[in-house]
């Protein structure tokens, strides 16, 4: 298809949906992508690639390598109006329709090869709050600390054990069980497979960071509890990339959370040119990469609907997902929450740990899954 009377569609952010909306669009539209790196990253993939550091060669791609057709801005947006984005190094560019996917805030390298070098190197790398410690810290330990028993806590004790099988790891959750966005069963297979693992689980309890002085590097818990690490992770939220947003035209569209209100449709409530995807969306489903991919699928199709003046009628609609994850456990082994069934082992983990879905995504960005390394 041809490009339809020259509609210009703006995608703020290079995450996993506005990078999947971005290469779909290129042919359709003239498409700018506005990102502050010049990558797109497989997110879930990096706990992988810290204990794996080839690992990023296949999930860190240049922007460039899948959009061949149209713009990228290396810039972060710093306003939004009703016609057109400013970014922080001054480009104002106009849109007809906009599309919001700037997930959240994480301070990454702006360039490819700064990024795989983080994976090689002792260097820092983002969740809440900076932490130093990748491949190198992580086989110079032998303790480690992870706080937050979330799906990157989860992930990265899975990793580790399963990689260096000799340390000593300990995981701190102030829940009252991990993977609280998911049911107590999927918890409970998760802690006993930890544990089998010989990953200490302390539950209901918190870390003082900052406790370690004079070089020891011994921490303690809420319960008073000790615990001795050489490095330690700090796996907790990070914020909605929205604050931003709270200084432009957008400003009404934000719930209190910072999140964008979007109707069915996927556009921003009252507003028909702009949309938002991913995380940074209040709808009410887990936020996961595929579901972001879902969502950028949708949009797609609303698009070319617009763009070719087609009916509203043929636009599609996005429902919620009920809960469903599957958390990665090492290399092999996976927990699956399914609607019917719970299931922790092998099977899950064929249907993600093995590969974490990379070459699948690297072969819906059209490139090869699996590119021969120089």
């Amino acid at each position: 298809m041809e490009k339809q009377d020259g509609k210009r569609v703006v995608i703020l952010g290079g995450g996993v949906a506005g990078s999947i909306l971005a290469k779909s669009l290129q042919f359709h539209a003239h498409v700018t992508l506005i990102d502050p790196k010049e990558y797109f990253e497989i997110s879930w993939a990096s706990l992988r690639a810290m204990v794996e550091p080839s690992f990023a060669e296949r999930s860190v791609i240049n922007h460039r390598d899948y959009l061949t057709n149209g713009n990228i801005v290396v810039s972060s947006a710093v306003n939004v109006t009703e016609t057109e984005v400013l970014t922080a190094d001054g480009h104002r560019i106009e849109y007809d329709y906009l599309v919001i996917a700037t997930g959240h805030a994480d301070h990454v390298p702006k360039t490819r090869s700064e990024r795989l070098n983080q994976f090689k190197e002792v260097g820092t790398w983002v969740m809440k709050f900076i932490f130093s410690a990748e491949n190198q810290k992580i086989k110079s330990a032998s303790s480690i600390l992870i706080v937050g028993g979330g799906p990157t806590g989860v992930e990265l004790a899975g990793e580790i054990a399963v990689d260096f099988p000799n340390k000593k790891i300990t995981l701190v959750h102030k829940g009252s069980r991990l993977l609280e966005f998911i049911g107590a069963k999927a918890a409970d297979k998760t802690l006993k497979w930890l544990t089998s693992r010989n990953v200490t689980v302390k539950l209901e309890q918190s870390v003082d960071l900052n406790a370690a002085t004079d070089g020891r590097k011994i921490y303690q818990t809420s319960h008073g509890e000790t615990i001795e690490a050489d490095c330690y992770f700090l796996c907790i939220g990070k914020p909605l990339s929205s604050a931003w947003l709270k200084e432009t035209v957008l400003k009404n569209d934000l719930d209190v959370q910072g999140r964008i209100k979007v109707d069915d449709r996927l556009r921003v409530k009252g507003r028909s040119n702009i949309f938002a995807i991913g995380d940074i969306t209040d709808i009410p489903e887990l936020k996961q990469g595929f579901l972001a991919q879902q969502q950028a699928a949708v949009v797609v199709n609303n698009l070319k609907v617009m763009i070719e003046g087609g009916r509203e009628c043929r636009m599609e609609s996005y429902k919620p997902h009920s809960a469903m994850a599957v958390v990665s456990l090492g290399r092999k082994d996976a927990v699956a929450q399914l609607p019917f069934v719970t299931l922790v082992g092998r099977v899950p983990g064929f249907i993600k740990s093995g590969d974490l879905f990379v070459g699948k995504t690297r072969k819906q960005m059209g490139l090869d899954p699996h590119p021969i390394q120089a």
